[in-house]
């Protein structure tokens, strides 16, 4: 017991302060930890433990004399984990938005409901998909790679010496122009099955112009693309596990 008496200096207390901010970061923006589903005194304490655990095996602090300094370390603890969860974000962003068009094509968009992950207005089809995505991240362990990438952190990035450079902003704007393509790349497949049924009752309209569009064919392309999402819904997930395993090599390099 009387061991933890050593880490109550400056230095030490100075250190455990911005490795909490770190790890309070993390768990505050990074996917699946920020969901609204878990209360703030949680994700807290899950911070704080994750903190004690941390700390013994960490290399020694930098000193930060005057309380400026202090302060501007303190900003920098929260900006990384505001950074890295961005490209985390993209990749859950880009699933959003191929099933926000998959949505549109159907004819769903008013079909929404309140989604308690996000504390927001959803398409019903877009919240099926992003809560199989978090199962896929789930099952594949990726949210244990978020408590090594922090391990990982701290032996590349010093507390409080974190600065964001031109490789940073370079691969964020790279990301950011990325989450359209696999976002369109995901929806592709339902989106062509849905046009190609869209000139079959164009062709059908113009043969036999008896025929009621809205009363036969908007349920018959709603159904017709489903049957397609649930073909390709798969895919979908194997590409997005992909994806998210190239964002974790991208923050393992970037910070």
């Amino acid at each position: 017991m009387l061991d933890w008496l050593v880490y109550m200096s400056d230095r030490h207390v100075q250190g455990f302060l911005l490795l909490f901010l770190r790890l309070s970061g993390v768990v505050a923006l990074f996917p699946f930890f920020d969901n609204n589903l878990i209360p703030v005194s949680v994700r807290g304490a899950l911070s704080f433990f994750l903190t004690l655990v941390f700390y013994p095996s960490m290399p020694p602090s930098p000193v930060f004399l005057r309380a400026e300094d202090f302060l501007i370390a303190c900003c920098a603890e929260a900006f990384l984990g505001l950074c890295a969860s961005f490209f985390l974000h993209v990749i859950f962003n880009a699933i959003a938005f191929a099933t926000d068009t998959i949505s549109f094509s159907m004819g769903l968009t008013m079909a929404s409901a309140y989604d308690p992950v996000s504390g927001a207005q959803k398409a019903v089809v877009g919240q099926v998909v992003l809560l199989l995505a978090i199962l896929t991240m789930l099952q594949t362990s990726m949210h244990h790679l978020v408590i090594l990438w922090v391990q990982h952190s701290l032996e590349q990035v010093p507390l409080g010496g974190f600065v964001l450079s031109n490789h940073i902003v370079k691969a964020s704007v790279q990301a950011l122009g990325h989450l359209f393509v696999v976002g369109f790349s995901m929806a592709f497949p339902v989106l062509a099955i849905v046009m190609f049924s869209d000139i079959v009752f164009g062709m059908i309209m113009k043969t036999h112009p008896q025929f009621n569009l809205l009363a036969v064919g908007f349920p018959l392309k709603i159904a017709i693309a489903l049957i397609g999402l649930i073909l390709v819904l798969g895919a979908i997930m194997h590409r997005f596990k992909d994806e998210l395993l190239q964002a974790f090599q991208a923050i393992t390099k970037l910070f």
